[in-house]
C-alpha cells in the first residue's frame, strides 16, 4: 500500500523534495500531494532581484518541470492554502474545506518578509499567530502594504520593482543586508536612482566587520548609490494621486530627515512561517523545531525543511538549557535537507546529516567584489597572544582610498573567519582555505600579492582542482563539472542540467564559465 505524503509548500526546497521522491512515486511506494499557495510553477526566489532589474528574463527563474512530476503521478493543488492540521486524524484542511489525509506531512512553508514597525504601516504587520483563510492572505496583515511599498519576496513584488527600474524612478531600499545591497547596486546600474537606508554605521553589519562595511559603503557610493547610515526609520510619508489614492512618498527618519522616493523596498530580513505548525501544537522556536532527520520534535509523522525548519537536537537543548540557532536562510542547506528526507521517506534509511560549515557570503555586484564568512568580529588589538594559544587572532590590511580591505581570523593558524572587499583573487583563495579548514601560510602578506598585476600561483593549490567546490549551494566540485561537460556539452546550460550547479544563488556561474573556458584552451 502506498504511503500518503502531503507536502505543504512548492518553493525551491519543496520542489527538490518532489524530485527526490519521483522514483518512489513511479514505483507506487509513495502517494504524493503537493499544496502550494502560489499559482506559478516553482521559480528561483534567490534570483528575483536579477529579474527585477532586467538582468534576467522570466524564463530564467523557472526551475523544475511540473509536467514530469504529474506524469509520474504527483498531484498538485496550487493556488491553495492549508488552514489547519488535524494531527489525531492525520489530515490537513484546505481553505476550500477539502481534507487531505496523510501518513507523513512535510512542511516546506518557507519564510515571509519582516515588515518593520513604521508609522503608516502598522496594520500591514502580520500577527504571528494569524492563520490564512485564503491563499492571498498567507502573508497579509490587517491591511495590505501601502501603494509603492514592496518586500521583493515573490513575482508580483519583482514586477513592481522592474517597472520602477525601467522608468528610472527613485527607489529607497530599507536595509543594507546582502539582498538589499545587491538590489541597490543592480538597480543603480540599470538606471534607477537609489538610496539605501540602514540603522548601523556600515552596511552588511551581520556579515562584515565595521571597517569592511565602510569600505563597501564607499565603493557603493562611487557606483552611484546614495548611502544613508544611522538612518532610524520611524514612518513613511504619503502622497496622493489625482484619484485620492495614497502612495509612498518618502521615508521619515528619527532625526527628521526625509528620504524621498517613488518606491520603498523592504529588505529587513525574514521570519519563518510557523503559524500552521504552532496552531497544531507542534514545537516551534524561530522555526519549526526538527532533528537532524528533519523530523518534528513533537510528532514523528511531521517533518519540516527549508526556511521554516529550525534544526536542533533535543539532547543538545537539554544540555544548553535553551534552543540556539535558527533556520539557515540559505537554499543550499534546505536542498540538502530535502535530499536526506527524500531518502528517508523513500527507503526508510536515515541518512546522517553532515555538519554544515559556516556559509561563505558573496555579494553579487558588477565591479564590487565582497566575500565573507565565519567569525569576523574579532578585535585585532583587544589582546595579542602568541601563536598556539587556542584563541582567535586577527590580521587586517586596508587601503580604503582604493577600495581594498582584508581581514583574516585564525585559531592556531587555521582560518575561521574572513572578509575581503575589493580583493577578488585574495577572496577566492581565502574561500578555498576556509572551505578546506586549511592553515594559512606563515607570511600572511603573501595572500595580498594574489591581487597584484604579477599574479603568481594560488597558495592553497589550484582553485579548479577536481576536489575544489565550485557551487556551494549544491556541493558541486570542479571534477563533477568537468565530467558533466565531457558527457554532454561544455556549456553552462549543460552543466546546470547535469549537476544543478548555478541553480541556487547563481554566484558560481562565472566561475563555472571560467573553468569551462580554461579547459577549452589547448595546453
Amino acid at each position: 500500500m502506498s504511503e500518503r505524503v502531503v507536502l505543504v509548500g512548492y518553493g525551491p526546497v519543496g520542489a527538490r523534495l518532489v524530485d527526490g521522491l519521483l522514483p518512489a512515486v513511479r514505483d507506487g511506494r509513495i502517494d504524493l500531494t503537493v499544496v502550494g499557495a502560489e499559482t506559478h510553477d516553482v521559480y528561483n526566489r534567490v534570483l528575483l532581484a536579477e529579474y527585477a532589474v532586467g538582468r534576467m528574463d522570466r524564463d530564467g527563474l523557472d526551475m523544475d518541470d511540473r509536467r514530469v512530476a504529474e506524469e509520474a503521478g504527483v498531484r498538485f493543488a496550487l493556488g491553495t492554502a492549508v488552514v489547519g492540521v488535524d494531527r489525531h486524524r492525520r489530515a490537513v484542511r484546505l481553505h476550500d474545506g477539502i481534507h487531505l489525509p496523510y501518513d507523513r506531512l512535510v512542511l516546506a512553508t518557507g519564510a515571509r518578509a519582516n515588515v518593520p514597525t513604521l508609522a503608516g504601516m502598522e496594520r500591514a504587520r502580520r500577527d504571528r499567530s494569524a492563520r490564512p483563510t485564503t491563499p492571498d492572505e498567507l502573508d497579509l496583515g490587517g491591511a495590505p502594504l501601502p501603494r509603492g511599498v514592496v518586500a521583493l519576496r515573490d513575482l508580483a513584488d519583482a514586477e513592481r520593482v522592474r517597472a520602477a527600474v525601467t522608468s528610472g524612478q527613485r527607489i529607497v531600499v530599507l536595509g543594507a543586508g546582502v539582498l538589499g545591497m545587491e538590489l541597490a547596486l543592480a538597480a543603480a546600474e540599470a538606471g534607477a536612482e537609489v538610496v539605501v537606508a540602514y540603522h548601523s554605521a556600515a552596511p552588511m553589519n551581520r556579515t562584515l566587520d565595521e571597517n569592511g562595511g565602510r569600505v563597501l559603503a564607499a565603493a557603493t557610493s562611487a557606483a552611484g548609490v546614495e548611502m544613508a547610515p544611522h538612518a532610524r526609520a520611524e514612518s513613511i510619508d504619503l502622497r496622493y494621486d489625482d484619484h485620492g489614492r495614497a502612495w509612498f512618498g518618502g521615508l521619515v527618519c528619527a532625526d527628521g530627515k526625509v528620504l524621498a522616493g517613488d518606491l520603498l523596498v523592504l529588505s529587513c530580513g525574514v521570519g519563518a512561517r510557523t503559524e500552521l505548525a504552532a496552531a497544531a501544537g507542534v514545537a516551534t522556536s524561530t522555526g519549526i523545531l526538527v532533528d537532524g532527520a528533519s523530523r518534528s520534535w513533537t510528532d514523528p509523522a511531521i517533518f519540516a525543511i527549508g526556511d521554516c525548519a529550525h534544526v536542533a537536537e533535543p539532547s543538545d537543548v537539554e544540555a544548553a538549557g535553551r534552543v540556539t540557532g535558527g533556520p539557515s536562510g540559505l537554499v543550499g542547506p534546505g536542498w540538502r535537507q530535502a535530499d536526506r528526507l527524500a531518502a528517508l521517506l523513500s527507503t526508510g534509511a536515515e541518512v546522517p546529516a553532515a555538519a554544515e560549515r559556516p556559509g561563505v557570503v558573496m555579494l553579487k555586484a558588477e565591479g564590487i567584489d565582497v566575500v565573507a564568512g565565519g567569525d569576523v568580529d574579532v578585535d585585532p588589538f583587544a589582546a595579542i597572544h602568541a601563536p598556539g594559544c587556542h584563541v582567535p587572532q586577527a590580521t587586517v590590511w586596508a587601503d580604503p582610498a582604493r577600495g581594498s580591505y582584508v581581514k583574516i581570523v585564525t585559531v592556531d593558524g587555521v582560518l575561521t573567519g574572513l572578509v575581503a572587499v575589493g580583493m577578488p583573487r585574495t577572496g577566492a583563495e581565502l574561500t578555498l582555505l576556509f572551505e578546506r579548514g586549511s592553515e594559512l601560510p606563515a607570511d600572511r602578506s603573501s595572500l595580498l600579492r594574489l591581487d597584484a598585476p604579477d599574479l603568481g600561483a594560488p597558495l592553497a593549490g589550484d582553485p579548479f582542482a577536481a576536489d575544489a567546490t565550485v557551487c556551494w549551494c549544491n556541493g558541486v566540485t570542479a571534477g563533477a563539472i568537468r565530467d558533466a561537460a565531457a558527457a554532454g556539452e561544455p556549456t553552462l546550460a549543460c552543466v546546470k542540467a547535469a549537476t544543478r550547479a548555478a541553480t541556487g544563488c547563481g554566484t558560481c556561474a562565472g566561475r563555472i564559465t571560467e573553468l569551462l573556458a580554461r579547459d577549452a584552451v589547448p595546453a
